[in-house]
């Protein structure tokens, strides 16, 4: 009944002040102070204040909070650990099996791999990239010379 009671008394205040701030010709400053001004009995109006005013004087509530307060703990602690772990259980799986795959190690002598000439197997590598250094220096040469620098 009080919360309801002050609520009223702040929203009547800031009605006035908005209206001492219109008479002043300043409008769209006392429509933003009417605007703050009535949130205060439109929360009283749809039942919000009373709700929270049976919540904060409620043990039932208070306990409900300490609840998901130690949800919220072991959440945590779980992430915690599993990050120090490496990450979830499908991580670690797909870890494992990458590691069986690759039992060969990558830079194993051609005799471990098995027969056969490791140089036959594989294409001569072509000289793909040929030096363009004076062409790309030509293009910002001669936007230079454009701009007569």
């Amino acid at each position: 009944m009080i919360a309801e009671t002050v609520c009223s008394a702040v929203s009547a205040a800031g009605l006035g002040i908005a209206a001492v701030t219109a008479y002043r010709r300043r409008f769209l400053t006392a429509a933003r102070i009417a605007a703050y001004s009535l949130v205060p009995i439109g929360l009283v109006m749809t039942g919000v204040v009373e709700w929270l005013a049976d919540t904060a004087f409620s043990p039932v509530a208070w306990a409900g909070f300490a609840v998901l307060g130690v949800s919220w703990a072991l959440f945590m602690t779980t992430r915690a650990v599993e990050r120090r772990r490496g990450g979830t259980r499908k991580e670690r799986k797909e870890a494992r099996a990458a590691a069986r795959r690759d039992a060969v190690a990558p830079a194993a002598s051609a005799a471990s791999l098995g027969p056969g000439d490791r140089q036959a197997t594989r294409p001569a590598a072509k000289p793909t990239a040929t030096p363009r250094g004076d062409e790309d220096f030509s293009d910002i040469e001669a936007i230079l010379k454009k701009h007569g620098i």
